[in-house]
């Protein structure tokens, strides 16, 4: 036998599952996905400014919810130059440039963010 008992009523929770509908995910996410790439650009090792000028997002939704993909598009001969500077690189002359970990310290807050404003979302309802 399973007993179910509660204290009080259902009303937060039946107040968020009638918003719930009218909320659009995509422009939630926008506001995380530009300040991620603000950070992201703000982070980045400088140069010519040019890796730092090509962050981009895209939101995409799969069957479990929606992702955000941060994206650089400053290549060179192929290779993604935001990528090596993150991990690091060989050089033509058998050297090596060692990654300097810019991505992970950018991009922390605005998961902190997320999770921060998501749980403020599901408790204040």
């Amino acid at each position: 036998m399973i007993r179910f008992k509660h204290k009080g009523d259902f009303k937060n929770t039946e107040r968020f599952f009638k918003i719930a509908p009218t909320l659009s995910p995509v422009q939630i996410l926008e506001k995380y996905a530009r300040a991620g790439v603000n950070a992201l650009a703000a982070s980045t090792p400088v140069a010519s400014g040019k890796t730092a000028a090509s962050w981009d997002y895209e939101i995409v939704q799969n069957a479990n919810g929606y992702t955000i993909y941060w994206t650089n598009s400053n290549t060179n001969e192929g290779v993604n130059i935001a990528v090596i500077l993150q991990y690091g690189h060989g050089t033509g002359t058998g050297g090596y440039v060692q990654g300097i970990d810019y991505i992970n310290p950018a991009i922390r807050p605005i998961f902190d963010e997320i999770a921060n404003d998501a749980w403020k979302e599901v408790t204040s309802v």
